[in-house]
């Protein structure tokens, strides 16, 4: 493991893997469905269409709904939520149950699967 390891005043470290000035400033998000980490850079879904940012799950589903994206019922686990886009479709995207845990991957997975409908940015407030 490479990167800095900072303590804080209890003496808990946590490591950053590639250190920036705002690693070092661990902040909590302001905004939901704003992808952060430390280190990282505020991130946020749009649905290029509409140029509308993604802030919740029915404001997604409504956007995959329109791009032919079926809700996957999975009952073996209820902490994911899945979406495919038909029964014999590859294709699947899983997402964290609570929004608040939607983080950068899950929404480069759906820029990946929906290249000309989605796109993910900087946030700047």
């Amino acid at each position: 493991m490479s990167g800095v390891w900072i303590f804080n005043k209890k003496g808990v470290a946590r490591l950053i893997s590639n250190p920036t000035k705002e690693s070092f400033e661990h902040k909590e998000p302001t905004v939901r469905g704003i992808a952060t980490a430390p280190g990282a850079r505020r991130r946020i879904l749009v649905y290029i269409p509409s140029n509308q940012v993604i802030k919740s799950y029915a404001e997604l589903e409504h956007s995959l709904r329109e791009l032919g994206w079926k809700r996957y019922d999975n009952g073996q686990n209820p902490d994911l939520i899945q979406y495919h886009r038909s029964e014999t479709s590859v294709h699947l995207i899983s997402l964290p149950r609570n929004f608040a845990n939607f983080k950068s991957t899950h929404m480069y997975d759906i820029v990946v699967k929906n290249r000309s409908y989605f796109e993910v940015r900087d946030y700047r407030p």
